[in-house]
């Protein structure tokens, strides 16, 4: 798989620590919902660093996005989220995997369990299922630390303002006096609530940290769902 030159096309904030890059993309082959790509940035004294980020854009879209989460101490994401600019240019390769993708032709519902960034394909594939309509049930569950973590916060809103497509967010860490949502962390009755009882056999894709993902997954199996069913994705530490 060869690297391309992706030229930013436009940065957009998302949060006071993350930032959603568009590209364009000379010669990507497309891509499906739920997969990623490897990122290589070069120094001028030639050290190199590479680090891989899910796809937030759908299938189909003219242009790449990428949603990055700035770690201070990290290595590639705070230039990523705070000094890329319009016109720069980066390195990437992909579409990578193909295990955690979810197909718009399916018409089994579909229930999404997202930690943190790992909404970021999720959101790819609640993107694609506006995209083409579809007329499948799916229920994305995420989990933030505060209110002002919350990644696409209006677009969750319009996306779920349709009868096939529902989001709940929950946050884990008290404080947010405002908010008049869930609180609490991703579990059993919280699950009930979003998704279908194991004999329907929906689809469930879980993504985020490592804990986040194992907690989750083995919550759903406990529940009666079909290892086969459940696909996860991890974050694990990358340096950033």
């Amino acid at each position: 798989m060869k690297w391309l030159v992706a030229t930013v096309a436009e940065t957009i904030p998302e949060t006071a620590s993350a930032v959603t890059i568009r590209l364009d993309v000379p010669d990507w082959p497309g891509h499906s919902a739920g997969q990623h790509v490897d990122l290589r940035l070069t120094a001028e004294d030639g050290y190199q660093a590479q680090r891989s980020y899910s796809i937030a854009s759908p299938p189909g879209s003219a242009q790449l996005e990428l949603t990055v989460v700035r770690i201070e101490d990290g290595e590639v994401s705070p230039y990523l989220a705070g000094d890329l600019d319009v016109g720069d240019q980066i390195e990437l390769r992909g579409p990578i995997g193909g295990y955690f993708v979810w197909v718009g032709s399916d018409d089994r519902p579909v229930l999404l369990a997202g930690g943190g960034s790992g909404v970021v394909p999720l959101m790819a594939m609640l993107r694609h299922h506006a995209a083409t309509g579809s007329g499948a049930a799916m229920h994305l569950v995420y989990s933030a630390r505060t209110a002002a973590d919350v990644l696409y916060q209006d677009e969750l809103a319009k996306l779920a303002d349709d009868p096939h497509r529902a989001v709940t967010i929950t946050l884990t860490r008290q404080g947010d006096t405002g908010w008049a949502g869930r609180r609490g962390r991703v579990d059993a009755d919280l699950l009930a609530d979003a998704g279908w009882p194991p004999t329907v056999g929906p689809h469930c894709y879980v993504c985020g940290p490592d804990t986040f993902v194992e907690g989750v997954a083995n919550v759903l199996v406990a529940m009666g769902h079909d290892q086969r069913n459940v696909k996860t994705e991890r974050f694990g530490p990358t340096g950033g």
